[in-house]
């Protein structure tokens, strides 16, 4: 089962600093994208899957089969303007990290074909995450940056506002994604398709 362990959104959204104005256009940021691998054992589809219920990623009590984390941080440009604060403009940090299992030994070419058709589905699938991400930041960006807030000359005022729009912003990416599994592991969907063919060899 594929799922996703997330940094909190909030702690790291907010952090903010006084600095020099970012333009807040998709084309002004790109997240980098990590990939780390662990080690799992087998010359079969069925050993190899056995092998990522061992050995693969543990979130709570349930290991899985793949994770995607984030680590998203801000530089905010905030400007008092009279009595009132803006603000100006923002750029994100973002690293995506995906972690997929991977043989640690050369597998026979019947498994290697049953292999890299499931990892190149698995990986395919944590990629549809890691958009959303994306698109999580950069519906954040279009929802705070350009945010005036009167009486805060002091630019306080306004550092609370825009976690409203940050919280929106991630709860509509939390119910994308819950809705995006749901499909994919579901009897027939893609994932369990994926771990049939992986383990019946075909």
């Amino acid at each position: 089962m594929t799922r996703r362990v997330h940094r909190s959104l909030l702690g790291a959204a907010v952090a903010t600093t006084l600095a020099a104005s970012f333009s807040a256009h998709a084309a002004d940021w790109q997240a980098t994208e990590v990939v780390k691998t662990y080690a799992i054992s087998g010359t079969t589809g069925p050993e190899l899957y056995a092998s990522i219920g061992d050995k693969g990623p543990t979130i709570g009590p349930t290991r899985t089969i793949a994770v995607t984390n984030y680590d998203l941080k801000w530089r905010r440009n905030y400007v008092p303007e009279g009595t009132s604060c803006r603000l100006v403009s923002a750029k994100p940090f973002l690293t995506i990290t995906y972690t997929l299992p991977k043989p640690s030994s050369q597998l026979p070419a019947s498994t290697e074909r049953l292999w890299k058709s499931f990892i190149d589905g698995i990986r395919a699938h944590e990629k549809v995450h890691g958009d959303y991400i994306r698109q999580m930041t950069q519906a954040i960006l279009d929802t705070t940056v350009g945010m005036v807030v009167e009486n805060d000359p002091g630019c306080r005022e306004i550092k609370e506002r825009v976690k409203k729009p940050i919280l929106d912003a991630g709860l509509a990416y939390k119910a994308k994604n819950s809705a995006f599994e749901r499909v994919e592991m579901a009897k027939g969907g893609n994932v369990h398709q994926l771990i049939l063919a992986l383990v019946n060899g075909g």
